[in-house]
């Protein structure tokens, strides 16, 4: 149409697959014609064509939401780049990933059976991954059958590797992955030198939930993602203690003896992160160096938390660390409530849940002030946790403890050995020495424990529960990042 008035009326007459809107009309603008389209239609696709190269009108049309834009001279090419981007661009996208996944899964299946080293494992988890995310954006139902079959083998293979090295890793750190005790001297200490730093910790946070979050974050910060291994067992008292401590648990035990007395009541087991970070600072840095510590175990208001981090920094903390319970209480949640287990019934709902408690959070809400401000933040999680659907039966004594992926117990024993990784040697785990004949036992896997009197009980109450504590690449490998701001 030659001018804006008219375009609106054929607009309002029927709906059009795409329109291509000139800046420069007689009568309206395309601005104008734009900002009564996006009222009375706010989902229209739009492509703004202008010879104008001026940021104010780019930034104006950006803002109103044009799909594409485009300066004249524009060949009939660019148009057609435009238009096919737009119109076709997801089922061009989706048709690529089925494309490319299909050239790539005879290899995926070749590094699996030939995968030996932590390295090996650590990096066909992260790019199966990757495609699962892929391949279920792009609604290839088929394909994702596929990816999961490789992580059903990938998990199979995992166990019986650990279960071999991590006794070895335990005595010789020369071969070992990143582990848990490394993150504060490999991701923090170095950016000291800098300036304060922010040190977040999400408790229980699987590797596909932090990869949803990713693209939030980039346009915010330049993103350096790494992965490190929980320490056994993979729950909050071992691994979380192990990253503000920067020791392993028979050593904490060392610094603050008794410690571990208590282990039914796991939530007291971590009330010391605060006095560990004080202490691994000052080993690392030759000096004091001032810290905040906080939990947030419920979601404050954004402005108030925030408001604490900034009055901490103005007060000289050069370590701002906070632990978010969010993850790790829906979990629990999860496992003890109907509703929650079918509002979170498999992986992917539970990475939707995720998604959308973050774009709410305090957290969020800090992280995009740390971006604002220059701050940088190191984000990481001291473990995953896994879909459990298979029970394996375990035989114990009363003294036993009670979690579902791991136990600690006299004369612990499993009916089926290969469904878990058992030692009586304490220094396999790097666990205080308990009482003579004491047993651990690991789940691998996705099996939890049930004890033979209360068989259906257990399984009927815990199948397809999420749970954490055992070995499994879900649950072992995870994220640890440095977000630094970019320039505003």
């Amino acid at each position: 149409m030659a001018n804006g008035d008219d375009a609106l009326d054929l607009l309002r007459g029927q709906p059009y697959d795409l329109i291509l809107l000139d800046e420069q009309m007689p009568g309206l603008r395309g601005l104008e014609v734009l900002e009564i389209l996006r009222r009375e239609d706010p989902h229209a696709r739009v492509v703004m064509i202008t010879k104008s190269e001026e940021d104010r009108t780019m930034t104006e049309a950006i803002g109103r939401r044009v799909d594409d834009y485009l300066v004249k001279p524009a060949s009939p090419l660019q148009v057609l780049s435009a238009v096919t981007r737009i119109l076709e661009g997801s089922s061009i996208r989706q048709q690529q990933v089925a494309q490319d996944f299909a050239t790539r899964f005879r290899e995926l299946g070749r590094l699996r059976e030939e995968a030996v080293t932590a390295g090996d494992f650590q990096g066909l988890y992260s790019e199966l991954v990757d495609w699962h995310l892929r391949l279920e954006e792009a609604g290839e139902a088929g394909l994702l059958d596929s990816v999961e079959s490789l992580l059903a083998e990938l998990r199979s293979d995992f166990g019986p590797f650990v279960a071999e090295n991590y006794p070895v890793w335990m005595r010789d750190r020369e071969d070992s992955p990143l582990l848990s005790p490394d993150l504060v001297s490999q991701f923090v200490v170095p950016r000291l030198e800098d300036g304060p730093v922010l040190l977040v910790v999400v408790d229980c946070m699987r590797l596909d939930q932090w990869r949803v979050l990713l693209p939030l974050l980039v346009p915010r910060f330049e993103v350096q993602e790494a992965l490190h291994w929980s320490i056994l067992p993979t729950a909050t008292p071992w691994s979380r203690n192990a990253i503000f401590g920067g020791l392993f648990p028979d050593e904490i035990e060392e610094f603050r003896p008794g410690w571990f007395d208590g282990i039914e009541d796991e939530g007291s087991l971590n009330a010391f992160e605060d006095e560990l970070l004080e202490a691994q600072l000052r080993r690392e840095m030759g000096r004091d160096v001032p810290i905040h510590y906080e939990k947030v175990t419920s979601d404050p208001d954004g402005a108030r938390l925030r408001a604490r981090v900034r009055g901490a920094l103005g007060q000289g903390a050069e370590v701002v660390a906070l632990v978010f319970n969010f993850m790790d209480q829906l979990i629990h949640s999860r496992s003890e409530s109907r509703i929650f287990m079918e509002i979170a019934r498999d992986e992917r709902s539970l990475r939707d849940l995720t998604l959308s408690w973050f774009e709410h959070s305090a957290l969020w809400t800090l992280l995009q002030a740390a971006s604002a401000e220059g701050l940088p933040v190191v984000l990481t999680t001291d473990h995953g946790s896994i879909l459990c659907r298979r029970p394996t039966t375990v035989y114990a004594r009363r003294d036993a403890t009670s979690n579902l992926r791991y136990k600690f117990g006299q004369d612990l024993k499993a009916e089926d050995p290969k469904t878990v990784f058992r030692t009586t040697d304490p220094e396999d785990l790097r666990l205080p020495p308990g009482r003579l004949g004491t047993s651990y036992v690991v789940a691998l896997e996705d099996h939890y424990m049930v004890y033979p009197t209360k068989l259906r009980e257990y399984q009927a109450r815990y199948r397809d529960a999420f749970l954490h504590g055992g070995i499994s690449p879900e649950e072992v490998i995870v994220p640890v990042a440095l977000l630094t701001p970019r320039p505003r």
